[in-house]
C-alpha cells in the first residue's frame, strides 16, 4: 500500500525516533509498504518518520545510482545490491574528509541543496528477520544511508545547511509545510487542510 509522504514542518520528522522491538506488530508489511511509497515518489530511501512513526526503521533501494556512468564497477555492484531494510540502526564510526554532494527529500520536495559528510561509515543494524549485522558502506552508498539515519535521528538535510542558505529557502519551505507544492506522490501537510 502507498502511503502519504510526512512534508517538512510535521513535528514527528523532529523527534529522535524509538527502538523497535522483535514482535513489532505487522512489520514485513510495513517495510513492504515502505518500499512501495518509496518507489511511487522515486525515491532511493525512506525512513519511518517519514510515514508519520517515529520508529527507528528505514528502507533503501540504491539501485538508480548503480546508473551513473562516471562511477567505478566496485561503486555500481554496491550501489545495485544496497536493497534492504535497516532496523534499530547505530552510526557506529564516519571517517574520512567530509564531500559535498547534492541531496534531496521526499519530505522536502524541489529543495536540492550540497550537504557535506564523510565518505565511509560503519553501521549496526538488525534485517527484517532480527538478524544483527555490522557493515561499511563507502560513496553514495554510505551517503544514502547518513541521509535516512538522519531521519530517524530528528535530523533533515535542511538542518546541516549554513544560515544563509537556510535563509534562501525558508520561502520555499513554508509553501511545503502549507502544501502549496505539486508533487506526483502522496504527501501529508502539517499545515494545510487536507492529505493530498
Amino acid at each position: 500500500m502507498i502511503l502519504p509522504v510526512v512534508a517538512y514542518g510535521d513535528p514527528v520528522l523532529k523527534k529522535k525516533a524509538k527502538e523497535i522491538p522483535q514482535d513489532y506488530p505487522k512489520l514485513n508489511e510495513l517495510i513492504e509498504n515502505m518500499f512501495e511509497t518509496m518507489y511511487a515518489a522515486y525515491g532511493v530511501g525512506i525512513a519511518a518518520p517519514q510515514i508519520g512513526l517515529p520508529i527507528r526503521l528505514f528502507v533503501i533501494d540504491a539501485a538508480p545510482f548503480a546508473e551513473d556512468e562516471d562511477l567505478s564497477a566496485e561503486d555500481q555492484a554496491q550501489l545495485k545490491s544496497l536493497k534492504k531494510a535497516f532496523i534499530n540502526p547505530t552510526i557506529v564510526e564516519e571517517v574520512g574528509d567530509e564531500w559535498a554532494f547534492n541531496e534531496g527529500c521526499l519530505s522536502i520536495p524541489d529543495v536540492r541543496e550540497d550537504v557535506f559528510r564523510r565518505p565511509e561509515i560503519t553501521i549496526e543494524y538488525y534485517d527484517q528477520d532480527f538478524n544483527k549485522h555490522t557493515e561499511t558502506y563507502d560513496g553514495l552508498a554510505a551517503r544514502v544511508i547518513q541521509h535516512e539515519y538522519d531521519h530517524i535521528e530528528g535530523i533533515l538535510f535542511t538542518d546541516k545547511l549554513s544560515t544563509l542558505k537556510k535563509r534562501l529557502i525558508k520561502s520555499k519551505l513554508q509553501k511545503i509545510s502549507k502544501g502549496d507544492i505539486r508533487v506526483d506522490y502522496r504527501m501529508r501537510f502539517p499545515n494545510a487542510k487536507k492529505a493530498r
